[in-house]
């Protein structure tokens, strides 16, 4: 009976492990290139996939910016350029200049980082399961180059309640037309 007992662990550890590897795998390839070249985004228009080599990544981003769009980083908090920013206008990625967020979602969460209520388009972001750091999260991608932007949280604000972390030096800001871009 104690064989069976420790065997019916160890074979439940086993499972376990397996289980958890593979979301983890899961977690750490699953990129835009793995789910289509092309994709149609709620306006209806026809959005192409980026493919580099991380090559090509380190010599188009500043170090910040491959750290947390290619290598899923995060910046220390209260330290981002649009984590106070207050123009109209709307965030795009810092990796492709896809539309993410628009200023009229951003609210001011305090956690130190940019937050947002919804996205721009729900079709420009791919959210995954994130378990590392012995934590289940949901990291959200950029669709067009799989750049890591951040993470989604149900704490946010109505209508939608969720809460859109992003870091800043993932993004870039085009003001709306007619604002001072100073």
């Amino acid at each position: 009976m104690f064989r069976i007992s420790i065997f019916i662990v160890l074979l439940t550890g086993f499972a376990f492990e397996a289980c958890l590897q593979s979301s983890q795998d899961q977690h750490q390839h699953t990129t835009p290139a793995e789910t289509a070249d092309v994709f149609v985004d709620a306006s209806g228009d026809s959005i192409f996939v980026i493919h580099k080599s991380e090559k090509e990544w380190m010599e188009q981003l500043d170090p910040q910016a491959y750290n947390v769009l290619r290598e899923k980083g995060t910046e220390r908090p209260f330290t981002g350029e649009y984590n106070k920013f207050k123009k109209e206008g709307v965030y795009t990625c810092k990796a492709c200049n896809l539309s993410l967020f628009s200023s009229e979602a951003k609210f001011n969460s305090g956690t130190g980082w940019p937050s947002f209520f919804q996205p721009y388009d729900e079709t420009h972001l791919l959210e995954v399961t994130d378990t590392s750091h012995g934590m289940k999260r949901v990291e959200v991608m950029c669709r067009r180059c799989g750049g890591h932007l951040g993470h989604v949280f149900d704490d946010g604000p109505k209508p939608t309640g969720l809460r859109y972390c992003m870091n800043s030096v993932a993004l870039d800001f085009e003001p709306a037309e007619g604002s001072e871009e100073d």
